[in-house]
């Protein structure tokens, strides 16, 4: 989600203007080394170096620039060099950890209006006294859908001299208690030092949970301790038990992982009768497809749409890149694949239904995950762990769950709570290969380890298999999936190599910065790596603030009254249902889908305004207002969508 504008700072041009001693230092340098990703183009010239996508409106461009007072007048003269006529307002800069060599990591964003759709950053590296920026510039759309790309360049950029640790071939120390003291210091000081009230946690060495357990509160204030059967949300790491479900029944021999989709749920459809014909089963799990993420459609979507919507969605839904080129997240894909393998298992149920009890008895009973369900009364009940975001003046604050039960109809994509003790169940299997914590077999190794297989690049080290990431970190091969809800972030780990797996679960969206620091922090302590992760637990604190505070700066709160004033109470859209604005407690608050809370006003770079929903949590909704054939309007965009709500009569 896009965080809103910030219009009082420095513009570039006028930055460049000062910086003539680094911009002819830059243009006597040598081009920086960049990795050139299949399709792209590269131009180089003196001390740029530009990358171009194949759509050519995106633009990757490495820039040496040299000395420079600061990121940002580094990042002001990389303009100049790159595109000297560009002008564009810094809106926000946010410090990163040091790494791949660079002593001091700078990002910086720039204001763009909504209707522009662009992406427009510039990430600033220092070694010694010499800056390189690295400008990301263009379109919204093509950066979304060639992200991993982007993310393979942009990594690719390395101080001179850099060699990244390797501990390939290395034994892994055992987690001895000592060792997971370590573990658990971090994790606390982590959640200190992040705001974050309660992270669930579990360990495994050698097939046995070494550690179960929590640290913190279930609720900000409170006095009840997370433990290790405390219930949090684990959002899409429900996927990659969503495709254990679909390998027991390859093992059955329900389906098969090229077999069609349509032969074994005749009235699935995608967009358009070649692809429909085109989609086998393992592509409603591989991100593959060239279907864009699409997840404003059902958090907008009515809260009681049923699960069978899923298939109507995808069936107006087409590709925006081929089979297999490209890696594009859709959580309706993967919903989608979890609705087939209930339907295969109980083909008398409603899809929902089937999908419950499948993962039900085949998944969650022979694991012994009896605090496992997708049952929000269930879930919110006893022993759970509240969900906490940021308010709009960066105070941390306990949140309502209400946003994510737009989840529900779409659950096996991401819709499951969950413990650190029933997750680490499911980690032990996926180290065994396929085998209970009790030794049973429970799914081949065939069809287990196939959902791992490397399919789309994602990034440097990264690919993505059948509802499950395979990676490989400083020669440390990683299977692993996260999840983000409102208010919820986790993960796991399972290190085959080393025999060693391990959950986090966290009830804060600042939890969401404690993830890839714990496994650099694992790797430190099963490995003696050098002690980088608390140094990104710092960066990501630093970031949280200027994050904050840019969005507060940015807004009109409450809204401007004549603003608020122009506004219809009711709008409608096709496929998605009825935004609401009333007034609430003497504010002027929305209601669309899951969305709900008091609004604020924005006026944007290029004169529209907009209206934003300033509820805590990090999900917000932007809305541009227009009008349409002298009706009223409210529109909402995605990198890659254009949601338009019309002005509707009221009852």
């Amino acid at each position: 989600m896009t965080l809103p504008n910030l219009k009082t700072l420095v513009s570039v041009l006028a930055l460049t203007a000062a910086l003539g001693g680094a911009q002819s230092f830059a243009q006597e340098s040598e081009a920086p080394a960049i990795v050139q990703p299949e399709d792209w183009s590269l131009d180089q010239r003196d001390a740029v170096s530009i990358l171009t996508a194949p759509e050519g409106d995106l633009d990757i461009a490495v820039i040496e620039v040299g000395p420079a007072e600061d990121a940002v007048s580094a990042a002001a003269a990389a303009w100049q060099a790159y595109a000297p006529d560009a002008e564009r307002e810094v809106e926000l800069t946010t410090p990163g950890a040091p790494e791949n060599g660079w002593e001091e990591r700078v990002a910086i964003s720039y204001v763009t209006s909504p209707s522009e759709q662009a992406t427009v950053n510039a990430l600033a590296l220092r070694q010694g006294e010499d800056w390189t920026v690295v400008i990301t510039n263009g379109s919204q759309a093509t950066a979304n859908k060639r992200s991993a790309a982007v993310s393979r360049a942009r990594d690719s950029v390395r101080a001179e001299g850099f060699e990244r640790e390797d501990f390939s071939g290395q034994t892994a120390h055992a987690l001895t208690a000592e060792r997971i003291e370590l573990l658990r210091e971090f994790v606390a000081e982590a959640a200190e030092r992040l705001d974050v009230p309660g992270i669930g946690l579990a360990l495994i060495d050698q097939g046995e949970v070494v550690y179960e357990g929590g640290v913190g509160m279930r609720e900000l204030g409170g006095t009840e301790p997370v433990d290790a059967d405390t219930q949090f949300m684990i959002a899409s790491n429900t996927k990659g038990m969503s495709t254990l479900l679909l390998s027991i029944l390859v093992d059955q021999g329900a389906l098969e992982w090229d077999q069609q989709v349509v032969e074994l749920y005749p009235s699935f459809r995608l967009g358009s009768d070649e692809t429909t014909q085109s989609t086998l089963v393992r592509h409603l799990l591989c991100a593959c497809t060239g279907l864009p993420r699409k997840d404003w459609g059902f958090i907008l979507a009515d809260l009681d749409t049923p699960a069978s919507d899923v298939f109507r969605q995808l069936s107006e839904t087409q590709p925006t890149s081929e089979f297999g080129e490209l890696f594009q997240y859709n959580n309706n894909m993967a919903a989608a694949a979890g609705y087939i393998g209930g339907t295969l298992a109980y083909p008398d149920m409603e899809v929902g239904a089937a999908y419950d009890r499948a993962m039900e008895e085949l998944i969650f009973e022979p694991l012994d995950m009896e605090d496992t369900t997708f049952d929000f009364e269930q879930g919110e009940s006893g022993n759970w762990a509240r969900p906490h975001g940021l308010d709009v003046d960066g105070e941390q604050t306990v949140m309502s769950n209400h946003f994510n039960r737009a989840v529900y109809p779409y659950r096996p994509a991401g819709g499951a709570f969950s413990t650190a003790s029933d997750m680490a169940h499911y980690v032990q299997l996926e180290l065994s290969k396929g085998l209970t914590p009790d030794g049973e077999r429970l799914v081949s190794e065939e069809n287990l380890l196939a959902r791992r297989e490397r399919g789309v690049e994602v990034g440097e080290g990264v690919w993505y298999g059948m509802g499950l990431f395979d990676e490989e970190h400083w020669g440390v091969p990683v299977v692993t999936h996260g999840g983000t809800l409102l208010g919820y972030h986790s993960t796991w780990y399972a290190l085959p190599e080393a025999g060693v797996g391990a959950v986090i679960l966290t009830n804060a969206d600042t939890g969401s910065a404690i993830l890839r620091p714990f496994l650099r922090r694992l790797v430190e302590v099963l490995y003696d790596g050098r002690p980088e992760a608390m140094d990104q637990i710092e960066a990501a604190a630093a970031r949280f603030d200027a994050q904050a505070d840019a969005r507060r700066q940015g807004l009109t709160i409450p809204g401007d009254p004549a603003v608020l004033a122009t506004l219809a109470s009711r709008y409608e859209s096709p496929g998605l249902g009825v935004l609401t604005i009333f007034e609430q407690d003497g504010e002027t608050w929305i209601e669309a889908g899951a969305i709900q809370g008091p609004l604020a006003t924005r006026e944007n770079a290029d004169g529209t305004v907009s209206i934003v929903s300033v509820g805590p949590g990090v999900i917000s909704l932007e809305a541009e207002i227009g009008m349409q054939d002298g009706t009223r309007t409210l529109t909402a965009r995605d990198s890659q969508h254009e949601y338009v709500y019309v002005e509707a009569e009221t009852d």
